[in-house]
C-alpha cells in the first residue's frame, strides 16, 4: 500500500493539516462534556467547542494566507471576492457531539475560483484523518485511498445520511427501489461514510439536506480516490449544494439516471 510523502504536500495542505490538528485538541478536550450549548436561529446547536475550533482554524489559515477568503460555519464569510476561499465546518455533527457520539469531524476545504482543490476531514474520536489535493490523490492516515470496483447495484453497499427532502419528494419511491435491490444498506452518516466510500469499503452515499461546509472537503477526497461526487441532479459541488450522490463512476451513472430531478 502506497504511503504519503509529506514532502510533497503543498503549503496549503500543510497549513490545513496543522489547523485540523489544533482543532482536534480543542474538540477532544470538550468531548466529555462541561461546555455550554446555545441554539442558533436555524434551531441547530452550537457549543464552545465549535466556536473555539473555528477561531483557531481561522487564525492559523489567515495568518498564513491573509489575502484568502474564509467561510466558516460559525463566523460566516469574509472577502467573498477573493481568488481563494477556505470552507470550514469546525465541528460537523454538533448534535452528535453534544450527545457524545464519536461521528463528528472537522472539515476544512480550499476553493480556487469556484473549484474545490483541497480537503481535510478529521474524524477526531475515530482517529481518522483524510485529505486530498487536486491531482495528488486521496489519503487516510497516510495511506492512499481507492474507490470500490463493484459496479453491480445488486452487490452494492449503500450508506445514507439526511433524507428529509428526498423523503418528501416523488423520488422517495425510486430511492426505495434502489434500497430494495442493494446488497447492504447502512446509515453511517456524517464524515464517516465518505471515508468508507473513498476507501472502497462501500459503493455509494446518498443524502439530502446538506450544505457546502458539510461536504466540500469530502467531495475532493472521494473524487481523488476515483469516485464521482455530485448532487442528486448531477451538478458538481458548489456553494449552493443541498444533496449528494457519491459513488464509483459506474454506479453513480446508474443511480443518477434514476434519482435526477427529484431533489435540489
Amino acid at each position: 500500500m502506497e504511503s504519503f510523502n509529506a514532502e510533497s504536500a503543498s503549503d496549503f495542505l500543510k497549513v490545513a493539516l496543522a489547523a485540523a490538528d489544533k482543532a482536534a485538541n480543542i474538540s477532544r478536550r470538550y468531548y466529555t462534556g462541561n461546555f455550554t450549548v446555545t441554539t442558533k436561529a436555524d434551531r441547530t446547536p452550537v457549543t464552545q467547542a465549535d466556536v473555539e475550533c473555528e477561531q483557531m482554524i481561522r487564525e492559523i489559515i489567515l495568518s498564513a494566507f491573509p489575502k484568502h477568503g474564509f467561510y466558516g460555519e460559525e463566523t460566516g464569510q469574509t472577502q467573498s471576492d477573493a481568488e481563494y476561499l477556505w470552507l470550514v465546518d469546525p465541528i460537523d455533527g454538533t448534535k452528535g457531539f453534544v450527545r457524545q457520539y464519536p461521528f463528528f469531524s472537522t472539515q476544512i476545504a480550499l476553493m480556487h475560483k469556484g473549484e474545490i482543490i483541497l480537503g481535510v476531514s478529521s474524524g477526531t474520536m475515530m482517529d481518522e484523518l483524510a485529505w486530498a489535493e487536486q491531482g495528488r490523490g486521496a489519503w487516510l492516515n497516510g495511506q492512499r485511498l481507492a474507490i470500490s470496483e463493484i459496479y453491480d447495484p445488486d452487490r452494492a453497499a449503500i450508506s445514507t445520511g439526511n433524507l428529509k427532502s428526498l423523503a418528501a419528494s416523488d423520488g422517495w419511491a425510486v430511492f426505495g427501489d434502489i434500497v430494495a435491490h442493494a446488497d447492504r444498506i447502512r446509515g453511517y452518516g456524517d464524515f464517516y461514510h465518505y471515508h468508507l466510500l473513498a476507501g472502497g469499503k462501500i459503493e455509494a452515499v446518498i443524502e439530502s439536506d446538506v450544505n457546502i461546509l458539510d461536504v466540500a472537503a469530502l467531495s475532493i477526497i472521494v473524487t481523488e480516490a476515483g469516485g464521482v461526487f455530485t448532487d442528486l441532479n448531477g451538478d458538481p459541488p458548489d456553494l449552493d449544494i443541498r444533496s449528494v450522490l457519491a459513488a464509483n463512476p459506474s454506479l453513480h451513472e446508474k443511480f443518477l439516471d434514476r434519482l435526477s430531478g427529484y431533489v435540489r
